[in-house]
């Protein structure tokens, strides 16, 4: 949570910050369905998508778990599920994918799922190992628990350039400033242990990005949504971070020394409530 505005979202939810939201969304669409496939998410499911945002993850339940299955999406910022409630009908998948705005931390479910998931909202919570144990109620007995999210720490560029490392590193000093956890991804394991799952199960994948491709653009626009962040806590100044050409400029010093560059991994850990021996 951001102990300032008492958020647990940093980054908003103006348009810019969604349609970042959507890029992001489809870089990282693969990774995440190989690991909602590897944690045994399939049809006729009852899932339930935490933190749905835009309803990327609950869309993409709702074709693994076929239109026979159900998913429900949660998250509290309004305008963001009026976008997914909107996409969901354009994709035909209304009857069988719905949204509730609610706050994650508190929402409470009259009936309970097979399988939770949360992709890239432990990241955002004060108190994770908290959250997974309050929908541990929302889970029926041998239901799967599935967490996605980012390990910021794994991120770089190979061989090492300067700007790509100091926006990495901005970005890390602003989310830890905010109060988010962006190495959290290494934690998963431990965090759904912690709360009393069993049969914990985890991995993470890394893409690589030559320099002719997104890199740059998936770095400079988080540092973009980070910014006010960045320059308020004295992290680097305006001038340093050079919001109008950072995209072009680290670009331009990857691509000089033919430089790849690696995303934070997408980590993946699922595990079962007491009561399977799955």
């Amino acid at each position: 949570m951001n102990a300032e505005t008492g958020k647990t979202y940093v980054l908003g939810n103006d348009p810019p910050e969604l349609a970042r939201l959507d890029r992001q969304a489809a870089f990282i669409e693969r990774p995440t369905r190989m690991i909602l496939e590897a944690a045994g998410i399939t049809r006729h499911m009852r899932a339930l998508d935490l933190g749905t945002g835009l309803g990327h993850v609950a869309r993409l339940l709702g074709e693994l778990v076929g239109p026979d299955g159900a998913v429900v999406g949660v998250d509290q910022s309004g305008d963001a599920l009026a976008v997914a409630r909107q996409r969901t009908v354009e994709a035909g998948a209304a009857d069988h994918v719905s949204f509730i705005e609610a706050d994650v931390r508190a929402w409470r479910s009259e009936s309970q799922f097979d399988a939770i998931v949360g992709r890239l909202l432990l990241f955002h919570m004060a108190d994770p190992l908290q959250v997974v144990r309050h929908h541990l109620q929302n889970l029926r007995s041998g239901g799967l628990f599935v967490a996605v999210d980012f390990d910021l720490g794994a991120a770089r560029s190979e061989p090492h350039t300067q700007l790509a490392e100091d926006a990495l590193g901005w970005v890390i000093q602003a989310f830890t400033a905010a109060g988010a956890s962006p190495r959290i991804g290494a934690r998963l394991a431990m965090i759904l242990r912690g709360a009393g799952l069993q049969n914990v199960s985890t991995f993470g994948i890394q893409a690589y990005v030559p320099p002719q491709d997104a890199g740059a653009a998936l770095l400079a626009g988080v540092v973009r949504s980070l910014a006010p962040v960045i320059v308020t806590r004295g992290i680097a100044t305006a001038e340093q971070v050079g919001l109008e050409t950072l995209e072009q400029r680290i670009a331009a010093e990857l691509k000089r020394a033919d430089a790849v560059f690696l995303p934070p991994t997408v980590v993946g850990a699922w595990a079962h409530s007491s009561g399977t021996g799955a």
